[in-house]
């Protein structure tokens, strides 16, 4: 695992917390960080929040760097987001041309970054990004199965 990717994971895993604590949603992070490694957009799940089933913590990232850069390509960028991303997230970062993901915990439920689906690497889309999972998986999952477990009444593993 590269020094910046954890770096940044951990910059996500900070956001995702943001996510439980102030807006009580499912705590997911997420940070654009451009090829200088400067941040672009960063959010956290605000669906909940916002009354608005799109606002997973990559679309608030990809939206916020958007707007930053007056331009709906995101050429060269990395994202970091410390879950898996759903079919929806996978392809706003295919549209967007990011250059590279990194997530976290793999989501054996809705991944469609290789865990159920594989959305990224399928030849038939006109752009490709490296993908790399895993980076700080353990504490990236952890936090997701101890807020599911305080949400249904038992105490964190």
């Amino acid at each position: 695992m590269a020094t910046d990717d954890a770096r940044w994971m951990r910059h996500a895993l900070a956001l995702a917390q943001r996510a439980e604590h102030e807006d009580d949603e499912i705590p997911v992070g997420a940070v654009l960080v451009s090829a200088d490694g400067e941040v672009l957009g960063e959010g956290w799940n605000r669906n909940i929040t916002e009354h608005d089933p799109t606002a997973h913590a990559e679309i608030v990232a990809l939206r916020q760097a958007g707007r930053r850069l007056g331009n709906h390509r995101l050429l060269g960028a990395t994202l970091y987001v410390t879950l898996e991303p759903c079919a929806m997230c996978a392809m706003a970062m295919v549209h967007a041309r990011i250059a590279r993901l990194v997530y976290g915990a793999a989501d054996p439920k809705t991944g469609a970054a290789g865990s159920v689906f594989d959305l990224l690497a399928d030849p038939r889309h006109n752009h490709r990004m490296a993908v790399q999972g895993g980076v700080l998986a353990g504490e990236a999952g952890a936090r997701l199965r101890d807020y599911f477990r305080r949400k249904r009444g038992k105490p964190p593993l």
